[in-house]
């Protein structure tokens, strides 16, 4: 049973989440956090606990984009926090706001290697490297004032990572919750701090109005005008799916996105091209175009795949964070706004009246044509898989990949998504093991709604403990698994530098009795079609269902 204790720095967290709308967290328990779990007991959030670290990051992450809220991940310090690292650097990457929470070392004993368990030598410092700020309040008083601005500042700023490290003795230490409305206090350090951090990847606060107006009329202007308008939606118009829609069918504008920004237009649309950036086909496009409006995108590696854009009409940037403006294509005219205002604001401009001048008929077609003919070089071996499993399945259906060909070769072009939340996938960082838990979080996040995994063998095997995870909470869950025994990009690698491939293959894995074992169901199918059916099967389960495709010799018809 639960010991009656006076509130403390746990309960400030507790207390601070729930006022913020969270209603689900996913950690461990350990040692140093036991303060947060005696209040989580009784409050209205939610906790799902995972069997490690990195799959809580990842499920965080997965309920975060699904959902469009912010996710919560709860460790303990040291190797528990350390865990996670990868997760923080993935939403990091990919613009994902995700709390992170864990408890540090006492006041006064940072730094000072005396040899403490879980000890690191600047824990602090070492996730500051990873996300947009590491805080650390002084206080269980300052615990919520810090939880509060990280929400404010992830509702007017780039929402990247955040990471909350708790002083063990200012979680366990009383807590006085103020009993009535209070004049606020002078800003603490910490929050000064973050409030700085946001400030720097937000529009401008104050004067400046003028400015961005006369910028947007500029852009206005150039759309009005052009006969082969091009837009770029990123992840960074996830949100703004209805407005982005709404744009490019007013100015007829043909419209490209990056992984991250799959189906912010329907990718069914006439004028969607598809997550086809990478593509060289799409080049030539970007040449011939006389406005290109980027929005919510870095255009990093990540997204062009070292196939650099080269414009030769007006380029108009849309971002939030005033840093990606210029960042890989220099612009015409710079908006630091948010994509959906902004995408309000230009219609507003263009009136509702008026045809478009777009002279891009007819070539819609023939561009998809060239894009799916060059997307086939690469993704062949998963083009089936991708189109019968969309084929089958709901429109509305959430897919979570990995970093594994099935997902950038296949998914990426193969799977047409309806909606902007629908493709869960870690572009910037890269990393494997993202799937399935991932999948988990999204199954919190929209439990209506169909997921399915669909990675690699390789991935999977990185986080495939959270499996029980599924089990445990009795979730409705394909996990599909392209079997090509190890990890083939980086066989394929080592074979095109002349390396004798080395590490990259591995011992056969009996899926289904690894599945049953863990009180999951489990299947090996010869045939896509078998997949299908199996995959639809799983959905009417109320458990967690591996489905191996063996795909060395080539994918079973």
């Amino acid at each position: 049973m639960t010991a009656e204790r006076e509130p403390n720095g746990g309960a400030a967290l507790v207390t601070a989440l729930e006022r913020n709308g969270v209603d689900i967290v996913f950690g461990i328990p350990g040692v140093h956090n036991l303060e947060i779990y005696r209040h989580l007991r009784g409050s209205g959030i939610r906790h799902v606990a995972v069997r490690h670290e990195q799959g809580a990051g990842y499920a965080a992450d997965g309920y975060a984009r699904a959902s469009g809220r912010p996710g919560v991940c709860l460790t303990t310090s040291g190797p528990a926090l350390t865990n996670a690292c990868a997760a923080a650097g993935t939403a990091y990457a990919d613009s994902v706001p995700v709390l992170v929470c864990s408890p540090g070392p006492s006041l006064g004993t940072e730094g000072r290697d005396l040899g403490l368990l879980h000890e690191m030598k600047d824990q602090q410092g070492h996730l500051e490297t990873l996300v947009t700020a590491s805080l650390r309040p002084r206080s269980a008083e300052e615990i919520g004032e810090v939880v509060d601005e990280v929400f404010a500042g992830w509702r007017r700023a780039r929402p990247r990572p955040v990471h909350l490290e708790i002083p063990v003795d200012v979680l366990e230490g009383p807590w006085h919750p103020p009993a009535t409305a209070h004049t606020p206090s002078p800003l603490s350090p910490e929050v000064a701090r973050l409030r700085r951090v946001f400030d720097a990847t937000a529009p401008p606060r104050g004067p400046g109005g003028d400015d961005v107006d006369e910028r947007v009329r500029r852009a206005a202007s150039f759309l009005s005008t052009a006969e082969r308008p091009l837009l770029v939606l990123g992840g960074g118009t996830r949100h703004a799916a209805v407005s982005a829609r709404r744009l490019a069918e007013r100015t007829r504008a043909l419209v490209v996105t990056t992984v991250n920004g799959k189906g912010v237009l329907p990718e069914r649309h006439p004028l969607s091209l598809g997550a086809s950036i990478r593509l060289r086909a799409t080049r030539p496009l970007f040449e011939s175009a006389d406005v290109v409006v980027v929005a919510g995108s870095e255009l990093g590696d990540s997204d062009l795949w070292g196939v650099p854009i080269e414009v030769t009409g007006k380029v108009v940037r849309i971002d939030v964070d005033p840093h990606q403006l210029d960042k890989n294509l220099p612009s015409t005219v710079a908006i630091c706004m948010d994509a959906a205002a902004a995408f309000e604001e230009l219609l507003r401009l263009l009136g509702p009246t008026g045809p478009p001048r777009a002279t891009w008929s007819g070539s819609a077609e023939v561009l998809r044509s060239k894009l799916r003919e060059e997307a086939l070089v690469e993704g062949e071996p998963y083009e089936a898989i991708n189109t019968a499993l969309s084929e089958a399945l709901s429109p509305s259906t959430i897919v979570a990949g990995d970093s594994a060909q099935v997902s950038y070769f296949g998914t990426a072009h193969f799977w047409p998504m309806d909606g902007p939340r629908q493709f869960l996938y870690p572009t910037g960082f890269s990393t494997l093991g993202y799937g399935l838990p991932a999948a988990v979080g999204a199954r919190f996040a929209c439990p209506e709604t169909p997921a399915v995994v669909l990675v690699g063998d390789g991935g999977f095997l990185f986080t495939a403990m959270e499996l029980l995870t599924a089990v445990e909470r009795r979730l409705s869950l394909p996990v599909v698994i392209v079997d090509n025994h190890g990890y083939a990009e980086i066989r394929e690698g080592m074979e095109e530098r002349g390396i004798e491939p080395l590490a990259v293959d591995r011992p056969d894995v009996d899926f289904v009795a690894f599945a049953e074992s863990l009180g999951a169901r489990g299947h090996a199918v010869s045939s896509v079609d078998e997949l299908c059916t199996r995959v639809l099967e799983a959905l009417d389960t109320d458990l967690p269902t591996t489905i191996s495709i063996d795909i060395s010799k080539g994918v079973p018809s």
